[in-house]
């Protein structure tokens, strides 16, 4: 889970899925940040797939996209070999932002995401549309827990750190891709 997203409420039944699957958000082609795309210039989602009639003149499909910064699965190294091989042969894509998504679902919901840009870490109230009172009760949460002193776990792992990082730079023990930060 990135940290631009605030859990609300229990999401222990996420733990509870099936072992050997993938679980995911799925990303929305409809902000403006995918308008490059055939999926943002016919109206098409990946939420609601039948809603827009997907044109045979534009070929299959496009693949499931799943939004990276939540998702739940049973860690072994065939599922992570598998993600390296998904991610080699991807094409990357730009940040989503799914504000309207989070207009469509509120009170479905038991966590949000902060749009790229309005991260409550950089909020000052004077971006676009950051006077919602909304915003301000998200960005307000964000920084209840931030400043919560009890959950600062650092000192608890301190020399832990170098231990774990140790054991996974051995021949062997985990294969690895470098990637560029997304935040």
């Amino acid at each position: 889970m990135d940290r631009d997203i605030q859990v609300y409420d229990n999401i222990d039944h996420l733990f509870d899925l099936p072992d050997g699957y993938f679980h995911a958000v799925m990303d929305c082609f409809c902000e403006k940040t995918w308008s490059h795309t055939p999926q943002y210039k016919i109206g098409y989602c990946q939420q609601c797939p039948d809603k827009v009639h997907w044109p045979t003149e534009l070929g299959p499909r496009p693949a499931l996209y799943f939004n990276a910064g939540m998702f739940v699965y049973e860690p072994s190294l065939s599922v992570y070999d598998d993600l390296l091989t998904t991610l080699k042969i991807t094409p990357p894509l730009p940040p989503l932002p799914i504000k309207s998504m989070m207009k469509m679902l509120k009170g479905r919901i038991n966590f949000s995401f902060f749009d790229q840009g309005s991260k409550p870490w950089r909020y000052t109230g004077k971006e676009e549309h950051m006077d919602w009172k909304d915003i301000k009760t998200l960005v307000k949460k964000w920084r209840d827990i931030y400043n919560d002193e009890s959950l600062d776990y650092n000192a608890a792992i301190d020399g832990e750190i170098d231990k774990f990082v140790a054991v996974l730079l051995e021949d062997g023990v985990a294969h690895f891709v470098t990637a560029p930060s997304a935040a």
